[in-house]
């Protein structure tokens, strides 16, 4: 399951509601319906946003001596492979290639993805990682990632557990619909934990 690669596009970037120095980056699932919020900081976020919008700034920022370097040296990005998400906490690399020799560099996907979009390199996840962070839209509707199971009886101990987990994405839903990624990614954090102990 770690193998499938899934192709991802950024959809979007949405302030944080609870601090000034943060973002959500919105990935999508390239022709699907999963959605991949990932909190980044004010700087890569207008990084990403100023090639995306086409904006060209006065002075290099750090991304664009990354892209200018490399091509005086004639490096290729290939790819970014966002490849797992650890404790909240997400890992990627980026792929590159300098006289037919292709390496993969550690990168925090946020610096990896203001990298990538100037290269027009695209960017990759798997299916653990869409699996465990990402949001399905369903019917307008975002639930877990996770594949839901058929309903089934639970043991009375369970259910407190089962309505937590329903409220929560209820919550989970409002925030989606009030485009505050942040609390939404936050809520899909604390759904899994729950139906990790069921």
């Amino acid at each position: 399951m770690e193998d499938t690669r899934i192709e991802l596009e950024i959809l979007g970037l949405s302030s944080s509601h609870s601090s000034a120095h943060s973002y959500a980056l919105i990935l999508g699932e390239k022709n699907g319906r999963r959605r991949l919020p990932i909190i980044i900081g004010a700087f890569e976020a207008q990084a990403i946003a100023i090639e995306v919008e086409g904006i060209r700034p006065n002075r290099p920022m750090t991304h664009d001596l990354f892209r200018n370097f490399a091509i005086e040296f004639n490096i290729r990005i290939i790819e970014v492979m966002i490849t797992e998400l650890r404790e909240g906490i997400f890992f990627a690399y980026i792929l590159c290639e300098c006289n037919n020799v292709r390496k993969k560099i550690d990168a925090r996907p946020s610096d990896a993805i203001a990298i990538a979009v100037r290269f027009n390199a695209p960017i990759y996840t798997n299916e653990k990682v869409l699996q465990e962070g990402g949001i399905v839209l369903k019917d307008s509707f975002y639930t877990s990632a996770q594949e839901e199971s058929p309903p089934e009886q639970k043991q009375s101990r369970e259910l407190t557990i089962a309505e937590r987990i329903e409220r929560l994405k209820a919550q989970m839903n409002e925030a989606l619909q009030n485009e505050d990624y942040e609390l939404a990614a936050r809520l899909r954090d604390e759904i899994k934990r729950l139906e990790s102990l069921t």
